[in-house]
């Protein structure tokens, strides 16, 4: 069973989901791949340990604290490369950003491989299914694109801004992956 809590944030409403004790997903409403992969598994709202610690962890963020993706059990479903993005990102500190191309040289060091692609990086972080925990808002493109977050582009310039990082080198794409905010 999924168990499922919905948590007010001023990035707007996130929908928190864990199973056997670990969290599985946190997604910001009407986010890109919204529920991925977990849609049409039995659901239950309720309050868990493991949904109120998440929970704790949110109000900390929220709050200015730096708490770190390392003090929850984390689960998220994915390829062993997705993984392995994922847990790059969780090494990306407080206020600070990478890009794409730099997180694909380490997966490439790492492999022994001379380069990996940037662009199945940005698959992969546009899938990431734990958003903010797992802060895919903290990468950018080389030129200092703000593009690739599934949450929306406002969502992540408010992310960035609240972890005291300056926009000034950062630019909305015209074109591009960012989603643009709604409404």
């Amino acid at each position: 069973m999924i168990y499922t809590m919905l948590y007010p944030s001023p990035v707007g409403k996130l929908l928190l989901a864990e199973e056997d004790g670990a969290l599985i997903g946190l997604w910001l409403e009407g986010q890109k791949y919204f529920m991925e992969p977990i849609g049409g598994m039995p659901m239950e709202p309720t309050s868990t340990p493991a949904l109120n610690r998440a929970a704790e962890w949110l109000d900390r963020y929220f709050a200015g604290e730096r708490p770190a993706a390392g003090e929850l059990r984390l689960a998220p479903a994915g390829s062993e490369f997705r993984k392995e993005v994922w847990k790059i990102l969780c090494e990306i500190p407080w206020g600070e950003v990478s890009t794409y191309g730099e997180i694909s040289g380490k997966i490439a060091a790492g492999r022994g491989l001379k380069h990996m692609s940037a662009q199945a990086v940005g698959g992969a972080v546009g899938h990431n299914p734990i958003s903010i925990i797992i802060p895919c808002h903290r990468v950018v493109g080389s030129g200092g694109s703000l593009t690739g977050y599934a949450g929306g582009i406002d969502k992540k310039i408010w992310l960035l801004t609240h972890e005291g990082i300056s926009m000034e080198r950062f630019f909305v794409p015209e074109r591009g992956t960012a989603r643009q905010p709604q409404g």
